[in-house]
């Protein structure tokens, strides 16, 4: 890049589906196969296909992971589905650098946004389209797609906030995201 050039930016969103196009971008899904553990009822998780797909991120790194003062941003889509009556979800994290916050953003669909602290307390966030949810440290947090279509959220987490899956994996969260009464509702485990 020459002094007073202007360029064409590297990387690319497509904004009908949130595509991530160009350099150092990552791309990971989580098929029903993946998930084992995740969900309550396991004669409904059993009958699913394995290959059926929950969810898929692309994430844009433009520096190492764990670089001081770097960015990284990303895009999720969660697929509309359930096993038994639990939504469609992502694993769910903390982070390992525990005070990282990160940014969340609803783009299409519905959703619910997961959270909770250190004592266990859990509570949700309305994903929508425009909705805005800025993650605190020190919690752990997933996403369930409770609309009939796919729900696609942003997010923006510093670069050296590091994922800490293993605890939610081990110890999970405190309630569940069940359809109760044709309503999306915490339910305490």
């Amino acid at each position: 890049m020459g002094h007073l050039s202007v360029v064409s930016p590297p990387n690319t969103i497509e904004l009908k589906n949130w595509h991530l196009d160009g350099r150092d971008i990552t791309e990971s899904e989580k098929r029903i196969k993946h998930l084992h553990g995740l969900f309550k009822d396991e004669e409904s998780y059993n009958k699913l296909h394995p290959e059926t797909l929950v969810y898929s991120v692309q994430a844009h790194h433009p520096v190492p992971e764990g670089t001081p003062g770097g960015l990284f941003f990303g895009t999720t889509i969660v697929q509309p589905g359930r096993v038994g009556t639990e939504y469609f979800m992502t694993r769910g994290h903390s982070h390992l650098n525990e005070e990282r916050t990160e940014y969340y953003w609803g783009v299409q669909g519905e959703g619910i946004l997961i959270l909770m602290n250190k004592q266990r307390e859990t509570w949700g966030e309305n994903i929508f389209p425009g909705s805005l949810h800025f993650i605190r440290g020190f919690l752990a947090h997933r996403v369930a797609n409770t609309g009939p279509t796919q729900l696609i959220f942003g997010a923006s987490w510093p670069a050296d906030a590091g994922h800490n899956y293993d605890d939610i994996a081990r110890e999970g969260f405190s309630a569940r995201l069940m359809e109760v009464s044709g309503k999306p509702t915490l339910v305490s485990i």
